[in-house]
């Protein structure tokens, strides 16, 4: 038995334009749109009469997929919960960026959660965390050369 990699991030969202706007601006590209519904999501997702719509995006490489996803039916009624970094399950997605500062400068003109300042991590990495739409927490991380 061997595991190869993760092969993408889903991400549930209750506004799909908006988190599709978000992430393009941050530089991901649309690899592609869909909707899904029928018994056999139904059984992958363990729910009844699912219907979803889907975009998915890429970063320019190549090599990350996220998933955002809007489940139209059945819909989850609770208020998106904005979670804090040490809230237990998955928190959230990091990513390797370059020039750190000009993209949370962008981050913070959008309005957007950025609730640490660049920090300098062991010599190696200037690290921020903020939140973008619907509580997801970004990493952001510049390997320091």
């Amino acid at each position: 038995m061997k595991i190869h990699r993760i092969d993408h991030v889903g991400v549930v969202v209750n506004d799909l334009s908006k988190a599709k706007a978000f992430f393009l601006d941050f530089g991901f590209e649309v690899q592609g749109e869909w909707e899904a519904e029928g018994d056999s999501l139904d059984r992958i997702v363990g729910l009844s009469g699912v219907k979803t719509a889907c975009v998915g995006l890429g970063t320019p490489d190549g090599q990350t997929w996220i998933e955002l996803i809007q489940y139209i039916s059945p819909s989850d009624e609770r208020e998106i919960q904005l979670p804090c970094a040490n809230t237990p399950g998955i928190r959230h997605l990091a990513f390797v960026v370059e020039d750190i500062e000009a993209i949370v400068a962008k981050l913070k003109n959008k309005g957007m959660d950025v609730f640490s300042e660049i920090q300098h991590y062991e010599g190696s990495y200037k690290l921020c965390y903020c939140r973008g739409p619907e509580g997801i927490i970004l990493e952001l991380g510049e390997r320091i050369r």
